[in-house]
């Protein structure tokens, strides 16, 4: 692969990530962070030597053109920088979520049409290979017509960065779109990417209830409706211990289970299930994406994971937060 040079927006947790990641795929890196100890310390922990480090993306841009840029600050920022990175052709990976509202995010996609430059979203459990292979299964109704589906993410949010201060962390931040609703935002993509559309209805509570020095929320819990009678209810939490990611599908003729590297699949009265097993690093879907995006880059594919897929999460997001305030179901419009 002919060397391309990626520009990393945010050299926080997930940056680095995309930094290595991109540079063991024959990438050249530069970063941008308005802190410059966090671009020594990413260049550092990463063993890469950068290109450049920049403290804004304007001051990169006179130095430096770029074949990609992968934004990886915090979500009031994505719209904003994304946007600066279209204008100058550059195409983008943007971290999920789109932003913190659903206004932000339909200016974007508008952007992104406009200036007809592909981007990228990193909703990354797409490429994660057991939630591929219950994707098929779903597809080929293994369990016959679903009715009932439960999705649960619980896990303290003290554990996630045990090199920082989870305080010191943007997802204690409501401010720079921190917090479970947003961030674990992962699973209402699946339920859509799952369930092929958004549902008919949905009711949610989006709170702050543990004794977590935050100003973000930290437990989400929503029921939604989908057509042929099909309900999905999706649980998210930052204090769970032990942590927990887990999906349960009940059909008409079965039981599949999801949890992270395990299928099970039960369709007997007793407690006997078939298991398929994945031996995969949690890196390798990270790895996935980074090649998709440089096959993007090179103009071989198109996202597979889009700008209107981000738009879609936040109408559902936006459509919770109203439900939450008000206390009653609101409809969700198909587009």
């Amino acid at each position: 692969m002919i060397d391309k040079h990626i520009l990393i927006v945010g050299s926080g947790s997930v940056g680095k990530r995309h930094a290595a990641n991109l540079h063991k795929l024959g990438c050249s890196i530069s970063c941008v962070d308005p802190r410059e100890d966090r671009i020594i310390e990413a260049a550092e922990q990463t063993g890469i030597q950068l290109r450049g480090g920049f403290k804004s993306l304007e001051d990169a841009f006179e130095k430096f053109s770029f074949d990609g840029a992968v934004i990886a600050s915090p979500p009031v920022y994505h719209v904003d920088q994304s946007i600066q990175c279209l204008k100058s052709n550059i195409p983008v990976l943007l971290e999920k979520p789109v932003s913190a509202n659903l206004e932000e995010a339909e200016f974007l996609e508008k952007e992104v049409i406009k200036s007809n430059v592909p981007l990228l979203l990193g909703y990354t459990w797409r490429w994660w290979p057991s939630l591929l292979r219950i994707k098929e299964m779903l597809e080929n109704a293994a369990v016959g017509q679903l009715r009932h589906v439960t999705y649960v993410m619980s896990a303290h949010l003290a554990d996630w960065h045990p090199w920082e201060r989870y305080q010191d962390f943007f997802m204690s931040n409501q401010e720079q779109g921190g917090g479970a609703l947003l961030d674990e935002s992962h699973w209402i993509d699946q339920m859509v990417w799952m369930l092929g559309s958004i549902p008919l209805e949905v009711i949610g509570k989006v709170e702050k209830i543990s004794d977590l020095q935050i100003s973000s929320d930290d437990n989400v819990d929503i029921l939604a409706t989908y057509k042929n009678n099909v309900r999905v209810s999706l649980h998210l939490d930052l204090f769970g211990r032990p942590h927990e990611k887990s999906i349960k599908f009940v059909g008409e003729e079965g039981t599949l289970i999801w949890k992270v590297d395990e299928i099970l699949i039960g369709k007997s009265m007793e407690d006997e299930w078939e298991r398929e097993t994945f031996a995969c690093d949690r890196n390798d879907m990270f790895i996935s994406v980074a090649r998709e995006f440089l096959d993007i880059v090179n103009g071989d594919v198109s996202p597979s994971c889009t700008i209107h897929d981000g738009v879609q999460v936040l109408r559902i997001i936006e459509a919770v937060r109203q439900s939450s305030s008000t206390g009653v179901t609101v409809k969700l419009r198909p587009m």
